[in-house]
């Protein structure tokens, strides 16, 4: 993706990045027979902190967005989400590069969880992220910085 922005959210923005995560999990909840209509934007109102929070912008639209928190170790990608009709563009992946930049300089580590069955833990492994434990409905990864 050319032309993409990435800014920090602001408190107003919660409705509209918590219709941007129910879009992008719909159709792998779905498959887990978990999709529910106000639980999947209610459980990202619940836990919005806008002061970790990215959006993704091209061409003057929110195409996504990433919330990234500070850990004692590193920090813990809470959520990266990109509208259906916008993945595969590039987005995604130059948000994790630019992450992983951070974590090599700093040499320092990256946490996240991924839904089980979704696409988004091929995406993680193909940007290196080396799997550490699975629950009932998640598996975890990790980055390590140089």
């Amino acid at each position: 993706m050319k032309q993409l922005e990435i800014n920090e959210a602001c408190q107003s923005d919660g409705a509209a990045l918590a219709e941007i995560r129910a879009l992008a999990m719909k159709d792998s909840l779905e498959a887990l027979g978990r999709y529910d209509e106000q639980r999947v934007r209610q459980r990202f109102l619940d836990r919005f902190d806008p002061t970790n929070t990215y959006k993704l912008i091209a061409s003057g639209e929110v195409i996504g967005f990433y919330m990234l928190t500070p850990d004692t170790r590193g920090a813990h990608l809470d959520d990266l989400y990109v509208l259906p009709k916008y993945q595969g563009m590039g987005a995604g992946s130059r948000v994790i590069a630019e992450l992983k930049t951070t974590a090599d300089k700093a040499k320092t580590r990256i946490t996240l969880g991924a839904l089980r069955g979704s696409p988004s833990n091929d995406f993680y492994q193909r940007h290196g992220f080396i799997k550490t434990h699975e629950d009932e409905f998640d598996i975890y990864y990790q980055y390590c910085g140089a």
